[in-house]
């Protein structure tokens, strides 16, 4: 990638070539609170010089500082919520980076009975115990997937039963394992924040997990078009997630878990992954 005459003097052999200036990533709670963000992003300051400036975020809300001009690129998981940013022609090509699971987790004991069964289900019977549930409630890629449960459940969460915590991921997981609460939570933040105090009782792995459970990452630099951004910069970052960072997503562990699978890497171009699911 050849980024010279974007800012700054030319480089020399010792000098990184992407740009002089500072990046600044809004990234989802999941990624900062799993500990894979502080795997990600020194290489890219090595490869290519700039410091990346993290603000962590819901991906709603990583979405929004984005469409405010406040971040260079963003690092989400909800595709619903990135189509709309797309359409609005607030970010421009999208990448597909990694992919991991939700889980269903709660009190070990399992009061509701849900333990192996599929999510949705899973959820209806929650709902029809009255056990209690705290969903996040911050318009995250995890609560928007938890409101599609719910309406593959035929559920609307409503009574003292269910509680939001208006937090991010590693916070709720914490209440939850408090209050005796199940919550839905991505594979990554559970295993490095919930210890022992809650259990997976819905768990298909990240290898295959359905598409109810399958958990999407993208990076979409935002449109130099509409606000003043490091673009060069933005796109330099996602060609590091999507080319060398595959390695340090395959090899993240948590308690020798893999935790993440890198899918950026493909013989076969997928170039939907660029515009909106239901472009056509």
């Amino acid at each position: 990638m050849s980024l010279a005459g974007c800012g700054g003097a030319a480089p020399t052999d010792e000098e990184p070539t992407a740009s002089v200036r500072s990046l600044t990533l809004a990234a989802t709670t999941t990624i900062n609170d799993s500990g894979l963000l502080n795997e990600l992003t020194p290489g890219f300051t090595r490869a290519f010089g700039p410091q990346v400036n993290t603000v962590v975020r819901g991906t709603g809300g990583a979405l929004r500082t984005a469409r405010n001009g406040d971040c260079d690129v963003v690092l989400v998981h909800a595709r619903s919520l990135e189509d709309a940013f797309l359409r609005a022609g607030d970010g421009t090509n999208r990448r597909t980076v990694m992919v991991n699971d939700f889980l269903v987790v709660g009190p070990p004991d399992d009061p509701a009975g849900v333990a192996g069964l599929p999510p949705d289900t899973a959820f209806r019977d929650i709902a029809s115990a009255e056990a209690a549930f705290l969903s996040r409630g911050d318009r995250s890629g995890t609560h928007i997937r938890e409101r599609q449960l719910w309406s593959e459940a035929g559920v609307d969460p409503t009574g003292d039963w269910y509680g939001e915590t208006g937090q991010g991921m590693g916070n709720t997981l914490s209440l939850a394992a408090e209050t005796g609460s199940y919550t839905l939570t991505d594979r990554g933040t559970f295993l490095n924040v919930a210890g022992g105090d809650l259990a997976a009782h819905v768990d298909r792995g990240i290898e295959d997990p359905g598409p109810l459970l399958r958990n999407e990452y993208a990076v979409i630099p935002v449109n130099p078009g509409r606000h003043d951004v490091a673009y060069p910069s933005a796109m330099a970052f996602a060609g590091h997630l999507t080319g060398p960072a595959q390695d340090a997503i395959e090899e993240f562990r948590i308690d020798g878990e893999a935790v993440f699978r890198p899918v950026a890497r493909s013989e076969s171009p997928e170039f939907e992954q660029y515009v909106p699911s239901d472009w056509r």
